[in-house]
């Protein structure tokens, strides 16, 4: 009886610690407010794009986010969006581009997983996998290249970043995140696609250094 006791009390020990950590409110700003990301990244010049009305705020439900466009020498341009949420315990979550980007008129029409080359500030590996899609809308065609990045982790699958989310919620008793999407025009020729795609990865090459500065490890 005195062990069944002592195993009681210390499963009803362990249950609250659980239960005060998880009720613990969790502040997890970025390290800096996001418009702070340099206009100049290496040869890309950048120009902050309109401001996102209240209404797509209320909807996303980001506490910061960036959105420019930045262009090389050449004048190509790419679409930079990022997207931090402080927490998503109050139903505030990331909302995948699998999910809007249909909602807004643009349709797949491919989409694969591609490794690029990271610093070992994002990856210890050197390597990240993030999402790659090429949409359309009429006649206009995107590439759009994109991952989430949250406790020192670059996570390219919807699924796994559930999975984190959980599970660094219970750990670490964090759920802050960001979303990182970088887009590219796409012409009507078919050697456009492989240039859009150098194109995003060569801006991406220099993006990723910097994103520790800002997005919380």
């Amino acid at each position: 009886m005195t062990r069944r006791v002592i195993a009681l009390f210390a499963c009803l020990m362990v249950s609250a610690g659980v239960i005060a950590r998880a009720d613990r409110p969790e502040i997890v700003p970025l390290r800096q407010p996001l418009q702070r990301v340099p206009l100049k990244i290496g040869d890309w010049s950048g120009n902050n794009d309109a401001p996102f009305s209240k209404d797509v705020l209320a909807v996303l439900g980001v506490d910061d986010y960036l959105t420019r466009i930045y262009r090389n020498p050449r004048g190509e341009g790419v679409g930079l969006y990022v997207g931090y949420y402080e927490s998503q315990r109050q139903g505030d979550t990331m909302h995948s581009p699998q999910n809007c980007l249909p909602g807004a008129g643009w349709e797949p029409v491919s989409n694969r997983l591609i490794d690029l080359a990271a610093p070992a500030r994002i990856a210890a590996g050197g390597r990240i996998a993030v999402n790659r899609y090429v949409i359309q809308k009429g006649l206009d065609r995107q590439l759009v290249l994109y991952w989430y990045q949250a406790h020192g982790r670059v996570v390219a699958s919807e699924y796994w970043g559930k999975f984190y989310l959980i599970a660094d919620a219970f750990r670490l008793n964090r759920t802050d995140g960001a979303i990182v999407r970088v887009t590219a025009p796409v012409g009507s020729e078919p050697q456009n696609e492989s240039d859009a795609e150098t194109r995003a990865i060569g801006f991406i090459e220099g993006l990723l250094p910097l994103l520790p500065d800002y997005l919380p490890g």
